[in-house]
């Protein structure tokens, strides 16, 4: 199919906001930088660094159109994201049967690692599914992906009662799964379709258990 002017410009028009997503990769990395030091791999500041130096050229990339750019951009400050989750959530680990760490850092380095896990998931949930931010900007409305959404399942004439037609998922519909996902260790009122979307939903609910579960009741227990 023939791109012409006039669609792509109404393709820019209809595209989905960034700035959500490159909120959350940047609290993700002020996070990081909160955390003690003997947590973060490296300098606290080089995770923040980092993923600035990748998500701020892929926002403007998408502005200017470059989405090929965009997605290697996109892609890399998500890898460079969640090696700083997992570096931080083995350091945690690690130390925590030596009890180095009083209590109140214990909670506090939990409750980072257990936001930074919401956001760095909902972050590849969303670039990930029904082939990522770019792709769905391209069609008319959502029908499908790894996750069914409840609008998803509306008749059209129902959507467009409900101001739902055209829909696309944006990014907090992805935090909202994440959040759940954290929360609960299960998803809510969005059910998985896609094999890799389980496999991901899987580790999710099991950092979240071990920054919750463990980690914070080992410090709650040492008070």
């Amino acid at each position: 199919m023939t791109t012409t002017p006039a669609t792509e410009a109404k393709h820019r028009a209809d595209a989905e906001p960034r700035w959500p997503a490159l909120m959350a990769g940047m609290g993700a990395g002020i996070l990081f930088y909160l955390m003690p030091d003997t947590m973060v791999l490296g300098p606290r500041w080089l995770p923040l660094v980092l993923i600035s130096a990748m998500l701020i050229p892929a926002s403007v990339f998408h502005r200017v159109g470059r989405h090929d750019l965009n997605d290697i951009f996109g892609y890399s400050g998500l890898a460079i994201t969640t090696l700083a989750l997992a570096s931080s959530l083995t350091l945690l680990i690690l130390r925590l049967p030596q009890r180095l760490d009083q209590p109140v850092v214990l909670l506090r380095a939990a409750a980072a690692l257990w936001i930074s896990n919401v956001l760095v998931f909902a972050s590849w949930y969303w670039r990930l599914d029904g082939g990522g931010p770019n792709e769905r900007d391209r069609r008319h409305s959502h029908q499908a992906g790894a996750f069914l959404f409840p609008q998803m399942t509306l008749s059209e004439e129902l959507r467009r009662e409900l101001g739902q037609h055209p829909w696309n998922p944006g990014f907090v519909d992805y935090l909202f799964l994440a959040f759940n996902t954290s929360t609960a260790f299960s998803p809510t009122d969005v059910p998985v379709l896609s094999r890799w979307a389980k496999v991901m939903m899987i580790l999710q609910s099991t950092i979240s258990l071990a920054a919750v579960a463990l980690l914070a009741a080992r410090a709650v227990n040492i008070l």
